[in-house]
């Protein structure tokens, strides 16, 4: 696998979670570089372990994997984009009050293993290919971390200038991406 092959598969596996990013970005009143770097850090670490653990279950499972895969990301995806619109909607006084992002990390995680299931169908690739896993592993890694950096400060330009509306939009966004891995996964689309 060459390199402009291994950057195309890492822009590839980082569109779910830019998104998402972009959803973390809507709920923030102003950029909060911590959340920023941690919310990336999440996302990147993600990417980057995923393919690891699929190499090491390899083929054996492969097929158990890849018929549940889109069941989990879609019900992950639901929940956390539902959980959005419904506390974008509630808008508690306090959140909106001090403008502080709150780092959930439980969220976080929930997020990150969503977007990066298909991540771990690559690595069961780079066992069926005889491949190490590292090296492409850390350039998803790494690609990701930065792509999601860039998502978080789009989103909180677009956030800042719509807030509830955009942060409703964002979840809208989460179930909708869920939703099109499941008809992907079902064969539908």
């Amino acid at each position: 696998m060459g390199i402009a092959e291994l950057v195309l598969i890492s822009l590839g596996l980082a569109m779910d979670a830019f998104s998402v990013s972009v959803c973390k970005g809507l709920s923030m009143r102003k950029l909060d570089y911590k959340g920023t770097v941690v919310t990336s850090v999440f996302f990147g670490g993600f990417q980057f372990l995923m393919p690891v653990l699929g190499y090491f279950l390899g083929s054996r499972f492969e097929k158990f994997i890849s018929a549940y895969s889109h069941w989990v990301a879609f019900i992950l995806l639901a929940f956390i984009g539902g959980k959005m619109v419904i506390e974008a909607i509630k808008e508690s006084a306090e959140a909106s009050a001090s403008g502080e992002y709150k780092l959930d990390y439980k969220e976080l995680t929930i997020l990150a293993v969503a977007t990066s299931i298909d991540a771990l169908a690559v690595g069961i690739v780079f066992a069926a290919q005889k491949m190490q896993p590292w090296y492409p592993s850390a350039v998803i890694g790494i690609i990701t971390l930065f792509v999601c950096m860039i998502g978080v400060a789009i989103g909180n330009r677009f956030g800042n200038k719509y807030e509830t509306k955009a942060q409703i939009a964002g979840g809208s966004v989460l179930v909708l991406i869920g939703a099109k891995l499941l008809l992907e996964g079902i064969g539908v689309l």
